[in-house]
């Protein structure tokens, strides 16, 4: 991302500033998922959003493989254990989230586990949010294309290959797998209370700043700057209902899923 397309997210990250001070002086709690694919550039949006950020009052929670111990207890069970508290905001790269996509794809949970997570999750989350926890739920969404080309160049730039994954290797030849898991996960999880916003990433300079522009809106906190704009791109934010009716009728035109 160029120096000038930096300084531009600026006016938003002192906006973001203004956010963390009234979570602090009100005492709010505020979670913030970020799901999609490998390459869909969540890590360089997290990145931004966090910048400037005070770090006394955010964290970023990137959680690895469940230990044999963890495998053994509730599966929400360390993530609730990395819950913000009050004033706090926590940032998920990849959440809860992951049983939905990845661990199903790969055969890391059971057909039970998957469905049980599905049955779960909504009640899970309304009572989250009922509770005063403003969750925000993104999934960023990128082109095949695109992630081959995002892919390639992880493989070949020396500060990049610590990157690429044995499981990014294999996202390209499980693209459909994922596809359809994704679908299911954006019908079946997505609620009134805690819904699902799409950030069309091919575009990483504007998928930062509409991210900001999503989390800014979450909260009507003070101070906020009247002068600038807000609202996010219709071309880049999209709401889960809207990605799902889009995605039924790629399949009615051509039997098949594709983004």
């Amino acid at each position: 991302m160029g120096q000038r397309a930096e300084r531009g997210l600026r006016p938003w990250q002192v906006e973001l500033l203004k956010l963390q001070a009234h979570l602090e002086a009100e005492n709010l709690r505020m979670i913030v998922l970020f799901e999609g694919r490998d390459a869909a550039g969540k890590g360089g949006a997290i990145r931004r959003v966090t910048r400037f950020m005070n770090e006394k009052h955010y964290r970023v929670v990137a959680l690895g493989r469940p230990t044999e111990e963890q495998r053994s207890q509730w599966y929400l069970q360390r993530y609730v254990a990395q819950f913000p508290a009050g004033g706090e905001i926590v940032l998920f790269d990849r959440s809860w989230y992951n049983r939905a996509m990845v661990e199903r794809v790969f055969g890391f949970c059971s057909a039970k586990e998957y469905r049980d997570f599905l049955l779960g999750v909504t009640g899970f989350e309304k009572d989250l949010v009922r509770q005063g926890t403003v969750l925000l739920k993104l999934y960023y969404s990128v082109t095949r294309e695109v992630q081959a080309a995002r892919f390639e160049r992880r493989r070949t730039d020396p500060l990049r290959q610590w990157k690429l994954s044995e499981i990014d290797l294999q996202a390209q030849d499980r693209w459909d797998d994922f596809t359809t898991h994704k679908y299911e996960m954006l019908k079946r999880t997505g609620t009134r209370a805690a819904p699902w916003l799409i950030v069309r990433s091919n575009d990483k300079e504007r998928a930062r700043l509409n991210t900001m522009k999503v989390i800014l809106n979450a909260v009507d906190y003070k101070g906020r700057d009247r002068e600038l704009d807000f609202t996010p791109d219709p071309e880049i934010v999209v709401p889960g209902i809207e990605e799902i009716a889009l995605m039924e009728a790629e399949r009615r035109n051509s039997g098949k899923f594709t983004g």
